[in-house]
């Protein structure tokens, strides 16, 4: 794919992902409109995550009919152009009326993730990464905290029900016994963006869907994050841990999570 088309993505997605804002906005402040339900222990469903999913996809195949999409909701079939959906992550914060959650909307050329668009529009910050031309937040360049202190640092370990309490639990034990602070936003998408954004120093999960990371990946290693190959194996359809981090950090993080990451030009 050129360079000019990837420019089209950018900017035409960009656009796509502010309209699809300001529909889950609408949802958000009428929080009598949610139709909530759980898809299963603590998975949260609401009419806005259909909403939106059904907007960015319609969108999407007016503007580029032959890329393939993937949404948590609808699903879809990986292509060598394939945008990756998820319309509401942090749902159960959205259906608790707090504002941490995010539209993402990702595209992955080959497996690797080339452009990254993260709109959390209860916050007005609008992230996006595009692979060798940097990342921003609401404009401005981002780069990690480059944090080398495990003793210093803050570190989030998301949290899911595929993994067991007790490795949960570890994870969190052997962080707080390295002398870091952990912390927990609920949102897997802004928790990577936050390393990005050096808001934090690091982010674990066992666990995580692609879409939940696609899109964030893209931002992070633009921000100068060190991250595992998430997308290796059957990552994109069935998940995988992942760690990205801050590079100074990425030694005693691996050690603590067993989860091993890419280094920088690796």
């Amino acid at each position: 794919m050129l360079a000019a088309d990837l420019d089209l993505r950018q900017f035409a997605v960009l656009g796509l992902v502010q309209e699809a804002s300001r529909l889950a906005l609408g949802y958000f402040r009428k929080s009598d409109s949610l139709g909530i339900t759980m898809k299963g222990a603590q998975d949260w469903l609401t009419v806005a995550d259909g909403a939106v999913e059904a907007l960015l996809r319609e969108r999407l195949a007016v503007l580029f009919p032959d890329d393939a999409v993937i949404g948590e909701e609808g699903g879809g079939e990986a292509a060598d152009a394939v945008w990756i959906i998820d319309p509401i992550d942090g749902t159960a914060n959205f259906a608790h009326g707090d504002r941490n959650w995010c539209i993402s909307i990702g595209l992955l050329l080959n497996g690797v993730p080339e452009i990254g668009i993260v709109c959390a529009p209860a916050l007005d910050e609008i992230y996006v990464g595009r692979r060798g031309r940097g990342a921003t937040l609401n404009g401005e360049p981002l780069r990690v905290s480059g944090q080398a202190d495990i003793a210093r640092s803050c570190i989030e370990i998301g949290w899911s029900t595929r993994i067991s309490h007790a490795d949960y639990l570890a994870t969190v034990q052997g962080t707080l016994a390295a002398g870091a602070s952990i912390r927990r936003v609920g949102s897997g998408t802004l928790g990577i963006c936050h390393v990005a954004a050096g808001r934090t120093d690091g982010y674990a999960e066992r666990h995580i869907n692609a879409w939940d990371v696609a899109a964030a990946m893209a931002i992070a290693a633009e921000a100068g994050a060190d991250l595992n190959d998430f997308f290796a194996g059957d990552g994109i359809r069935s998940g995988n841990p992942i760690l990205c981090c801050t590079p100074e950090l990425s030694a005693e993080l691996e050690r603590i999570t067993g989860i091993i990451c890419r280094r920088r030009g690796d």
